[in-house]
């Protein structure tokens, strides 16, 4: 039996528990209290209720694929572990303290994986001891066991064969890992996805549109085509020469700013933050908005990508 540690209860460390005992692998999430043991336990159970809700699996093999899962209070409990995904606080100390007992108790380790979104491999490596060459970030988006995608980067100290053995793992869950040549904050990602959100609220702040008339075009235009090809394939299909002019015309009206708009400032100011705050107000009303439904929205597109091999026998 293989196993992987995970450290931490949060929804990426829950989501991940989720992914990684649903591929049959022996799975042990380090907590430092019951009650994070069971905040956890009550987000693995209702991933898996979703899967069953969905049809995906039934209730039966979500119970077997949690029998793969374990908790426990000391590091000595994942000793066997070949690979670890850290999620802890985005603070060096913590992490740091993370990689000090990993050192102490896993002698085993072939990666050590950091779900950072802000802290350089490098930074993370300086505080790693003697797993300096086997760190690396492993940054996924939100929830893990439906979202494919990765972002692997690794410090100077990494080896190839920690990137490799890191990337071979998330293929083997299913997961499409893409290697960085070098880091940069934000990644792949965000760099793509706050650009376009740059540009989107500079339209309304222009006063150009309003911020649904933005999500109508993303939605019913060029954004379900990406869930297919890529933007690169896209532009290279349509001809180099027809992009480069639509470049020398779009470019230069493009948005540079580097703060945030007046008009997002103002509605921070009057306390309208989302549908979490008080006022249940942001760019939209959420008042009467029917939260579970929205949920459902979120999840919908990634369905079809949940379809590897669940586990058929129990862990024992």
């Amino acid at each position: 039996m293989r196993t992987v540690g995970i450290v931490g209860t949060g929804m990426i460390a829950s989501s991940m528990a989720v992914l990684t005992a649903g591929h049959g692998w022996k799975t042990v999430v380090f907590a430092r209290s019951q009650k994070s043991v069971d905040r956890c336990s009550a987000v693995v159970d209702g991933f898996y209720a979703q899967m069953v809700e969905q049809g995906i699996i039934d209730e039966r093999q979500a119970e077997v694929c949690k029998s793969y899962l374990t908790y426990v209070f000391d590091y000595s409990g994942m000793k066997d572990a070949e690979i670890v995904f850290e999620s802890v606080l985005e603070t060096t100390d913590a992490k740091y303290e993370v990689f000090r007992n990993l050192e102490e108790n896993c002698p085993h380790l072939k990666a050590v994986c950091s779900v950072s979104s802000s802290i350089v491999p490098n930074v993370l490596a300086e505080g790693a001891g003697k797993n300096a060459d086997k760190i690396l970030v492993a940054h996924p988006f939100n929830p893990p066991h439906m979202v494919p995608y990765f972002e692997i980067c690794g410090a100077d100290s990494t080896t190839a064969e920690a990137m490799d053995y890191a990337c071979g793992f998330l293929k083997e869950m299913d997961r499409k890992p893409v290697a960085l040549k070098k880091p940069t904050p934000g990644f792949i990602g965000n760099r793509l996805q706050f650009a376009l959100w740059r540009e989107a609220l500079a339209l309304v702040e222009e006063g150009v549109c309003d911020p649904e008339d933005v999500d109508t075009c993303l939605e019913y235009s060029f954004c379900p085509r990406y869930t297919s090809i890529g933007i690169f394939e896209h532009f290279d299909n349509g001809g180099l020469e027809l992009n480069a002019a639509a470049c020398r015309n779009i470019w230069p009206i493009l948005s540079n700013r580097t703060d945030i708009p007046d008009f997002m400032k103002k509605l921070m100011e009057e306390g309208k933050m989302g549908p979490r705050s008080e006022s249940r107000q942001g760019f939209y009303d959420w008042n009467g908005v029917d939260m579970k439904q929205f949920s459902e929205r979120v999840t919908k597109p990634y369905w079809s990508m949940l379809s590897w091999k669940f586990p058929e026998e129990e862990c024992k």
